[in-house]
């Protein structure tokens, strides 16, 4: 079974910058759809960026975080990231790691199978 570990969450300044880790398990040489999303109180859970591993690797943002933020992997440490740069108090939220099997709809949050268990991300103006 795949496991997820989020890490990397904190406080910082509106314009800075945080990079999330995911640590993943269970993981075996098959593709796997792995995405970030975050939740903020009193709001539904959102998509932010997703990569396909094992394959080309191609990446897929959310408007509010194209340009800003970026999704990649390094295989040799199984691990996710979200580069996450000139941050907005609007992003503050709880982030969570997630993966699924193929194919899969970034925006279906019932497509994605295994959950981390987020990491919290403030941003104060």
């Amino acid at each position: 079974q795949v496991q997820l570990v989020d890490s990397g969450g904190g406080s910082v300044q509106a314009g800075g910058s945080l990079r999330l880790s995911c640590a993943a398990s269970g993981y075996t040489n098959r593709a796997y759809c792995m995405g970030w999303f975050r939740q903020a109180p009193g709001k539904e859970r959102e998509w932010v960026a997703g990569i396909f591993t094992g394959g080309g690797g191609g990446t897929y943002y959310a408007d509010s975080a194209k340009g800003r933020f970026t999704i990649s992997q390094d295989n040799a440490k199984n691990t996710l990231y979200l580069q996450m740069d000139s941050l907005k108090p609007e992003d503050t939220a709880m982030y969570y790691c997630a993966a699924a099997h193929p194919p899969c709809s970034w925006r279906r949050e019932s497509d994605f199978d295994y959950w981390g268990q987020g990491t919290q991300v403030t941003v104060s103006s």
